[in-house]
């Protein structure tokens, strides 16, 4: 078993039984596991993040109507299947915060996006793994209050990594 593979299997354990899974009782009955992509390994990417040089504050609607804030950290570039694309990372004090919605969102992915949590390397890189992009608990219960993926975050390229739609 990959650490991919082991990985998805403790999430999918978790949501399956764990008190503080995003399902419901309901859900959790005939709950067979998330449906992921298979892992592609063109969508670990290590990159280099132009750093805003201006930490301006950004309110992020929720999909309850609320707003949290963060700052734009920086923008970096990246390349899936021949098309360039980029993306913003955002701070908060709970770390750094990748929220995306790519082409397939609404068909084969959440229609509000899907979320990471990249990791900080020296020189103002970050590791970016889009195997491990999860959906926001919204997906899974309308009672979560989860941040919607800001417009430029949405990519027209399709992220083929990650977890897929969520289907009861």
């Amino acid at each position: 078993m990959t650490e991919l593979e082991e990985f998805r299997a403790e999430k999918d354990e978790f949501f399956a039984s764990h008190p503080q899974s995003p399902l419901t009782p309901d859900q959790r009955m005939g709950f067979r596991g998330l449906n992921y992509f298979p892992e592609n390994e063109n969508l670990r990417l290590e990159v280099k993040v132009e750093e805003f040089p201006l930490k301006e504050k950004f309110e992020m609607q929720t999909s309850t109507g609320n707003v949290q804030t963060y700052e734009r950290y920086g923008r970096f570039k990246f390349t899936v299947d021949g098309v360039e694309a980029e993306l913003t990372i955002y701070q908060s004090e709970h770390g750094f915060f990748l929220p995306f919605a790519d082409s397939l969102a609404g068909n084969e992915t959440y229609p509000a996006g899907r979320y990471l949590e990249p990791e900080p390397l020296p020189g103002n890189h970050f590791f970016v793994d889009f195997n491990l992009a999860y959906n926001p608990y919204c997906a899974y219960n309308e009672m979560w209050s989860c941040p919607i993926t800001p417009a430029e975050n949405r990519l027209k390229v399709a992220i083929r990594a990650g977890e897929k739609l969520f289907h009861e």
